[in-house]
């Protein structure tokens, strides 16, 4: 998954919004994210119309929650054919483990089973609100890099992260594990509700696997235009 394009979240309420956003780039073929909000309203029909559309999909639905259940969980959406799904690292080893071993079950044969990585921490979490709102003193850095070991141990195939943790997470772990990392925001885009962002030219010189990217695109008054430029600033390219 290194050197994979712009993963495009489509942070949108209903499946109308989503196509009316999508064809405005006129049949491209794009990494997309499909997240709680728009998976919850329109179900797995969504992701079969996105793959008619020739979408990669990264299925962000952060499944914590006891061992069995997100085994069967995992099992379940091993069959929709996505490229990645995730879950908390904070559900424990076993729980990742299991959630590893549902997806397999699942996977349909001669197909390849979907990419699967932990959240560590999200990015809207600050060191403050992880001290005193979830009560965890050890420091936010040591956090990250402490569940992506786990995950590595745990046979998954890396993490969700912020930009500014890849390049520790690469030496507690290896340089093959992957870092999929939101945050991430043009120098002039506003941060809203995260707080660990980076730039897509930050994103690059870390050297992390992939990025995400909302607001910036979504939101934009050319969202296509946002995109080229996003994706000229992630591959080092001019435009």
């Amino acid at each position: 998954m290194k050197h994979t394009p712009p993963i495009i979240a489509l942070d949108f309420a209903s499946a109308q919004e989503t196509y009316a956003f999508l064809d405005r780039f006129h049949g491209e073929e794009l990494f997309v994210k499909v997240g709680m909000e728009l998976f919850y309203q329109e179900g797995p029909a969504i992701l079969e119309k996105l793959q008619e559309r020739g979408c990669r999909i990264f299925l962000d639905l952060k499944c914590h929650d006891i061992p069995t259940t997100v085994y069967k969980a995992m099992k379940r959406l091993a069959g929709f054919g996505v490229s990645l799904v995730n879950v908390h690292a904070a559900g424990g080893k076993q729980m990742m483990e299991s959630a590893l071993e549902g997806l397999e079950a699942g996977t349909p044969a001669g197909r390849k089973r979907p990419s699967l990585i932990a959240v560590t921490q999200l990015t809207s979490t600050s060191s403050e609100m992880l001290q005193q709102e979830l009560l965890i003193e050890t420091p936010l850095l040591d956090t990250v890099v402490h569940y992506s070991k786990l995950a590595k141990e745990s046979g998954l195939d890396g993490v969700v992260c912020s930009v500014h943790e890849a390049e520790h997470i690469y030496r507690a772990a290896s340089l093959d594990f992957l870092t999929v990392t939101p945050g991430i925001r043009m120098a002039d885009d506003k941060n809203n509700d995260q707080v660990r962002v980076a730039t897509p030219g930050y994103a690059r010189e870390k050297g992390v696997s992939a990025i995400v990217v909302g607001r910036s695109i979504t939101q934009a008054e050319d969202p296509v235009s946002a995109y080229r430029r996003i994706g000229h600033e992630w591959e080092g390219t001019k435009a």
